[in-house]
């Protein structure tokens, strides 16, 4: 019967303020009761302990989700690497996560709350098809959290810069900016975020937070992030081409917003913070990020390859207006894009599975951007917009992946007390017909996929 009451109460709660548990679940146990049992069987005292005993049941399930985005059970007829196996992971080794799913039941976006309202993984061919992003099992399965970060995967999660220097958040002040002392936040990292809402096409999330950066300086703020699954007319729009009708495809919006709610106003000279979306994906030696950028005078000084010393020339080509960048899991590196040079774009293409990923990033030429370095650093406005990452092992042989990432950076959040902004990026996934794939990628990229196959 509390089964029955708790699934029936559930149905109702997403419509409802949380605050009335114990009238909605008296409500909703009567309800049931009524059409179940005989009421003269039932004595009053009897239901009102039952709806407390409700209330407390989802209560304690506060990042549930509802019903209608519920997961299936585990099903191990589909393979590893699918999208209905990481669904059921998910479920299993977290407890909760969120599914938005397109009106053709192809198209499907995982998300947790578990981890800051992140996009876990997607599809565009139903729980059979391709699984895109990058999943950390082992971590995930894991009972103890890492202490410094918690790399379980994720194919967009939302940080906040900058990194490194002298206003960095995850360095204390007189650190020496090494892996030794690099600290993750906790609010980005192992703390999960409340459900603000959500149904089959979105899903928001929500979270507060303090901390201090590098120069001693604090700042208070609260956090809503909004993931939104995309039709295929609006997704269109954000692409500006039409997407044949030979590909499968998904996509989805996240906006990320930030409002200041201490008593100060932020400030360039005390440091300001910036919204870091980051996404991770399955690498392979036939995976290479494609970056089109400004064919501008000077490009090349806009864009840093020496994150972690210089890339190999066979790993990195850079023509006059487009980077390639070999993202196979193996070596470790990575490059940036001035905002000055960058366009809001970036992609990534497996040859392998015929996937060609999208990200459209808002850019803005004219903006301030944190700089990540990890040093003191004599221009901490004059930060990348994009980046990507190609992870390897490290010198003692360790490897947090592999998984490749395509970042992006909003400009520096400038906000007055009480004042917020947001940030704003799109993700897809197009897969199918390597002709169609082609002429996708020739009209928004500006590239021939035939000379990555050479």
């Amino acid at each position: 019967m509390i089964a029955a009451c708790s699934t029936h109460f559930a149905n109702e709660a997403g419509k409802i303020n949380r605050s009335t548990y114990i009238s909605i679940s008296y409500y909703c146990c009567n309800s049931y009761l009524q059409r179940n049992m005989p009421m003269n069987t039932v004595k009053p005292a009897t239901l009102v302990g039952l709806a407390a005993m409700v209330a407390c049941f989802i209560s304690s399930c506060n990042n549930s989700t509802p019903s209608s985005n519920a997961l299936p059970a585990a099903d191990s007829s589909f393979a590893r690497g699918s999208y209905a196996y990481d669904a059921a992971f998910l479920q299993q080794h977290t407890g909760e996560s969120i599914q938005l799913v397109s009106a053709d039941g192809k198209g499907k976006v995982l998300l947790s709350a578990k981890y800051q309202g992140r996009v876990m993984t997607s599809t565009a061919t139903g729980d059979s098809g391709t699984s895109f992003g990058w999943l950390n099992y082992d971590l995930l399965a894991a009972k103890e959290k890492r202490k410094q970060f918690n790399p379980v995967g994720g194919e967009e999660r939302f940080w906040m810069g900058p990194e490194g220097g002298q206003y960095s958040i995850y360095f204390k002040k007189n650190d020496s900016f090494n892996i030794a002392h690099w600290q993750v936040p906790a609010f980005i990292d192992t703390l999960p975020y409340n459900i603000v809402r959500s149904d089959k096409n979105s899903a928001s999330f929500a979270t507060s937070a303090s901390l201090v950066n590098y120069s001693g300086n604090a700042f208070t703020l609260s956090v809503e992030r909004t993931v939104s699954l995309l039709t295929k007319e609006e997704l269109e729009k954000k692409l500006a081409a039409v997407v044949p009708a030979d590909l499968h495809w998904v996509g989805y919006e996240t906006s990320n917003t930030i409002t200041n709610t201490g008593s100060n106003d932020w400030t360039k000279d005390k440091g300001l913070l910036s919204v870091w979306l980051l996404g991770m994906f399955t690498p392979g030696p036939s995976t290479t990020v494609i970056i089109p950028f400004k064919p501008i005078p000077g490009a090349m000084q806009n864009i840093t390859a020496d994150y972690f010393g210089t890339i190999p020339p066979e790993r990195l080509r850079i023509t006059d207006s487009v980077l390639y960048f070999t993202t196979d899991g193996r070596y470790r590196s990575k490059i940036g894009l001035s905002p000055l040079v960058a366009k809001p774009l970036a992609a990534a293409f497996d040859a392998a599975k015929n996937v060609l990923t999208i990200v459209i990033p808002s850019v803005d030429a004219g903006a301030d951007y944190v700089n990540s370095k990890w040093e003191l650093q004599q221009a901490p406005y004059k930060g990348d917009v994009i980046n990507a990452y190609n992870d390897g092992p490290l010198a003692d042989g360790t490897q947090m992946g592999p998984f490749l990432e395509i970042e992006s950076s909003s400009p520096a959040l400038a906000l007055k007390k009480n004042s917020q902004a947001t940030y704003r990026q799109t993700t897809c996934h197009l897969q199918g017909s390597y002709v169609a794939l082609h002429s996708i990628a020739q009209q928004l990229l500006g590239v021939d996929l035939d000379t990555l196959k050479k």
